[in-house]
């Protein structure tokens, strides 16, 4: 233990898998980011071990992918593990977002994590739809010519980009070898995207299920938080084993088995199922160019999130409103996947569109207006404490409100410069959910002093409400003074 904190490197290490704090109240919907590193491991391995053996050519790509079945030792395991763990990616980061999104993990100080997440997920896909065209079946050279043909609705040089992805006027042997080496070095940039993303989680931790403030109740990550990802771990591994080597092609396209040919056209071309959703959002849209731009603004719209939800309760979990229309999101998801596997006829063009048009509507106008909503509900609710406590007596009330409040002032014995002013209602707000808090260190080799000033003006019947502040934060004491000719009580 001793080394784990001195060396340099195991240090670090150690900040981050041992002694970092979390919150004791996180559930197994937590485990999904472990899951998804283990995923990561597996796909960089194995496909490092396929590209071994793995051609790109258009003539030979195909046979080597059988060669590795056929002849390579276990290399139809090495292969079905990372067919089928692509599918586990993809279905653990979807359950991970889904955790965010009903937890509120995108909401401030946590809005950088959230951001270098969806790059990731961004990421992720393009590195999919790259290895999908590697075996170079059917669907692999039809996907790959749908797919890139997009770029040609970009206005006055769409064309040209697409032949310079192509290497050529259709998919040919340049593109292939540009689509393997991309497939190869994007997962190192995917994997330092997953370092950047816990060290910025490592900055304030674990959002958890109550969405409040958990400092006062946290455990070590080892040893109890690395058993419960273990639990989770081995379980996966079970599930990829009884796929791997009972229903390796569950997950597939049985087209992908036919050498691509281009002079026949398949009667359907769809993409992974992991990437229907977005398809269905593509074909939705008549409008080439609005179309491609729904695709692509349907992920990049979660970045919108942290400024839309404008609720003040962090998460769903004490939101009935917002959960019911989580999960009304939740199915227009899967509605999205099964559309985008049918052929764009009626009445599954009408359907795709309507649950397009609720995708975007949950982010742009569903989840502002129910915090709004919630908001002033919240408001209409708590108006009773903004009473005199006359009035409150005659209406039978509690007088603990806060009749009025100033400005929080922190000063410094240094320099002017130091001081800054915090808003009082945001300060008690954080004091209750843990979030407006905040901490000053002083350095004992400077001679400086730091102070509170904070004045809370309320009518003297509410005076037990500043002792009761002034016992909790331990600081500052509690007299009367006189405002404005009006009988107060003051803290500072």
């Amino acid at each position: 233990m001793r080394l784990l904190k001195s060396h340099v490197l195991l240090r670090l290490f150690n900040s981050y898998v041992i002694d970092s704090p979390e919150p004791a109240n996180i559930s197994y919907l937590w485990n999904f980011g472990s899951l998804l590193g283990i995923c990561l491991i597996i796909q960089i391995l194995t496909g490092s071990f396929l590209a071994m053996h793995y051609q790109p050519h258009v003539d030979f790509a195909f046979s080597s992918v059988e060669h590795i079945m056929r002849d390579v030792n276990a290399g139809y395991i090495i292969r079905y593990c990372h067919a089928n763990v692509a599918s586990f990616f993809f279905i653990f980061v979807y359950a991970h977002i889904g955790r965010g999104l009903y937890y509120g993990s995108y909401r401030s100080p946590r809005v950088l994590l959230w951001s270098i997440g969806v790059i990731i997920l961004v990421l992720m896909m393009a590195i999919a739809f790259l290895g999908y065209v590697l075996p170079y079946g059917q669907m692999s050279l039809w996907g790959a010519t749908v797919i890139t043909n997009l770029l040609s609705a970009i206005p006055v040089f769409g064309q040209d980009l697409v032949e310079l992805i192509w290497g050529g006027f259709s998919v040919s042997n340049a593109t292939l070898n540009r689509f393997f080496s991309l497939h190869f070095l994007l997962p190192f940039l995917l994997a330092a995207l997953a370092v950047a993303h816990l060290i910025a989680l490592h900055i304030h931790g674990s959002n958890n299920p109550n969405g409040i403030t958990s400092n006062t109740d946290r455990l070590a990550f080892h040893p109890y938080f690395i058993f419960k990802d273990l639990v989770t771990i081995f379980l996966f591994l079970l599930v990829l084993s009884v796929l791997v080597f009972y229903y390796p092609n569950l997950l597939g396209h049985s087209d992908n088995y036919i050498p691509a040919n281009p002079m026949q056209t398949p009667p359907s071309i769809v993409p992974e199922w992991y990437l229907l959703p977005y398809y269905a959002i593509l074909r939705s849209i008549p409008n080439k160019l609005l179309g491609v731009l729904a695709m692509f603004g349907s992920l990049l719209i979660l970045l919108v999130l942290p400024i839309t939800d404008v609720s003040r309760i962090r998460g769903m979990a004490f939101r009935p409103a917002m959960k019911l229309a989580f999960w009304f999101f939740v199915v227009d998801f899967f509605i999205l996947m099964w559309i985008g596997s049918q052929h764009p006829n009626s009445p599954f063009v009408e359907i795709g569109q309507i649950a397009t048009a609720f995708y975007f509507a949950w982010f742009i106008l569903i989840v502002p207006m129910v915090g709004l909503i919630e908001n002033t509900l919240m408001d209409l609710a708590t108006d009773s404490n903004d009473l005199s406590p006359t009035q409150n007596r005659k209406e039978g009330r509690s007088t603990k409100g806060i009749k009025s409040l100033n400005k929080v002032r922190l000063f410094s014995t240094c320099s002017q410069k130091n001081m800054s002013d915090f808003d009082l209602n945001e300060w008690l707000r954080g004091f209750v959910d843990g979030e407006g808090n905040f901490q000053i260190t002083v350095r004992n080799d400077r001679p400086c002093t730091f102070r509170f000033i904070f004045k809370i003006k309320l009518h003297k019947d509410d005076r037990p409400l500043l002792e009761y502040l002034s016992n909790r934060i331990k600081i500052g004491k509690v007299y009367p003074k006189d405002i404005d000719n009006e009988n107060v009580s003051s803290s500072t």
